[in-house]
């Protein structure tokens, strides 16, 4: 995790990539959206050029991200953000605040179904983490993936 969302966010804002690249959208906190959070940020992606490991990793990442909002809060709407910003590919996905506790990853038995999306998106990013909402009434979870991989 990183502890530093908000130097981050300020390198950001200095004009680090390109700020008219992000897409903000709103869906029904509902398990059947997930899909549909899945398809926007593969689309646009796609339109910006990012690779098929980038696009898969992301699709992975708000799935899992958008499913945690969906099952551990008491959310009506979630917000999803993606933003591209040169190196690295900001995904942000925002619930109203009626959930309990800061997500951490969990260790899941071997016969669990669930319990590995967080560590999954670990796995995956270079960076996550949460903080609160703008309006104070809800968490941003994000990740961080680098839009280029060191050939294998």
């Amino acid at each position: 995790m990183a502890p530093y969302p908000d130097a981050l966010r300020q390198k950001r804002c200095a004009g680090v990539g390109d700020p008219g690249r992000r897409d903000v959208f709103r869906l029904p906190a509902l398990s059947a959206s997930v899909a549909d959070a899945r398809g926007r940020i593969r689309a646009r992606l796609r339109e910006w050029g990012a690779d098929t490991e980038v696009r898969d990793d992301a699709s992975l990442v708000v799935t899992e991200l958008f499913t945690n909002a969906v099952r551990h809060t008491d959310s009506e709407k979630i917000i999803c953000v993606v933003q591209d910003i040169g190196t690295v590919v900001r995904l942000e996905v925002t619930d109203q605040g009626r959930g309990t506790g800061v997500p951490v990853p969990c260790t899941a038995e071997a016969d669990e179904e669930g319990g590995r999306g967080l560590l999954l998106v670990s796995m995956l990013s270079l960076a996550w983490g949460s903080d609160p909402a703008e309006d104070g009434t809800g968490r941003v979870v994000w990740a961080e993936l680098a839009t280029h991989r060191a050939p294998h």
